[in-house]
């Protein structure tokens, strides 16, 4: 374990952003990833969990308390069975399934970060979530001080979204295992349409799973979305809003403000979202409300390849990029009347 005093966390995170750690500890096994957290809550030291920083946005003055990154190493394959060590990269794990046959992540290939942080953010794209194949998640549980195993079914699991999210003070994700598919080197189903307009498939076809994953990967990189250390539209947390979900009345309000600002005959992005609910597109929304890919003038701005991608250009701060993210929701509400909530966690600031 290697411990280390006022570290700078920006080159730890894909912004590339945020000030040093008073301590920063590297856990390169499950013991020392728990000994660090029960040092931290035994002293009442505030933690920072870090894994891929493909998610963070970190404050400028850093964070003062241990910042523990978590590099451990681990993948098993046992059939269609997938373990993976919470400080795999998720990139490397997609390929490495994908070359062994299985099917049911190959469309989330080029996601940036660990395994371990798949299931807080219920990680998914291109039509698939990593909820439909993790059966449990081996995480430490702080309030308990021990090793808890916790089947799918109890992750509460939703859009963006889960139990580890939602108390993300308690649980530190170890490991995360998967059922895969045995589908003689074909993808899943796939469910996106403009993976299955790529490919020249139907929605609901089998391609072959390499196949599937390269096109991902493509289409990824086209946006910006595959990091890249010479191309700063690749500086980034990927999408920085979700997609906002809106109840049957909240949706009928949002089509007016539409129609009023664009025209009756515009017709926004709309998908089920369950239980009388609305999806519509964060993107969508940012682009009719005047801020178009590569919008800004100063070191923070939109992705020049995509309009939910905030960029640091090289020299940015976290108060630059704050200040374009909040330039960027106050102007889709006021546009829409609808609120978008950042994707990306914030220590020690806040939109």
């Amino acid at each position: 374990m290697q411990e280390l005093h006022d570290a700078p966390l920006a080159p730890l995170t894909t912004f590339r952003l945020g000030g040093p750690a008073t301590r920063l500890v590297t856990a390169t096994t499950d013991d020392e990833v728990i000994a660090a957290v029960r040092a931290a809550d035994d002293t009442g030291t505030p933690l920072l969990i870090i894994g891929g920083g493909s998610n963070l946005v970190i404050g400028d003055k850093g964070f003062d308390g241990t910042a523990l990154r978590i590099a451990t190493r681990g993948f098993a394959l046992d059939g269609t069975t997938l373990t993976l060590a919470a400080g795999e990269n998720w990139s490397d794990a997609v390929a490495r399934t994908v070359e062994a046959g299985l099917a049911g992540v190959e469309c989330l290939a080029g996601i940036p970060g660990s395994a371990g942080a798949t299931p807080i953010q219920n990680v998914g794209a291109y039509g698939q979530e990593v909820s439909a194949t993790i059966t449990e998640v081996v995480a430490y549980d702080r309030r308990l001080g021990e090793t808890v195993t916790i089947p799918s079914a109890e992750c509460g699991f939703s859009y963006r979204h889960s139990r580890f999210k939602q108390h993300p003070d308690r649980f530190v994700v170890l490991r995360v295992r998967f059922a895969l598919e045995d589908a003689g080197g074909l993808s899943a189903p796939l469910k996106y349409p403009e993976t299955a307009r790529a490919l020249g498939v139907e929605a609901g076809d089998r391609v072959p799973a390499a196949v599937a994953r390269e096109t991902v990967l493509a289409l990824r990189a086209g946006k910006g979305m595959v990091l890249d250390p010479e191309d700063h539209d690749t500086w980034s947390a990927g999408s920085f809003f979700t997609n906002p979900i809106l109840t049957e009345a909240e949706h009928a309000v949002f089509l007016g403000r539409v129609r009023d600002r664009l025209g009756p005959d515009v017709a926004p992005p709309a998908f089920p979202a369950g239980d009388g609910l609305v999806k519509t597109s964060a993107a969508w929304l940012i682009d009719r409300a005047g801020f178009t890919k590569g919008y800004g003038s100063g070191p923070a701005r939109i992705s020049t390849k995509h309009t939910l991608a905030l960029t640091n250009r090289g020299t940015a701060t976290t108060e630059d990029l704050l200040a374009l993210a909040r330039e960027v929701r106050d102007g889709v509400h006021a546009a829409f009347g609808v609120t978008l909530v950042n994707e990306p966690v914030t220590v020690g600031v806040s939109l």
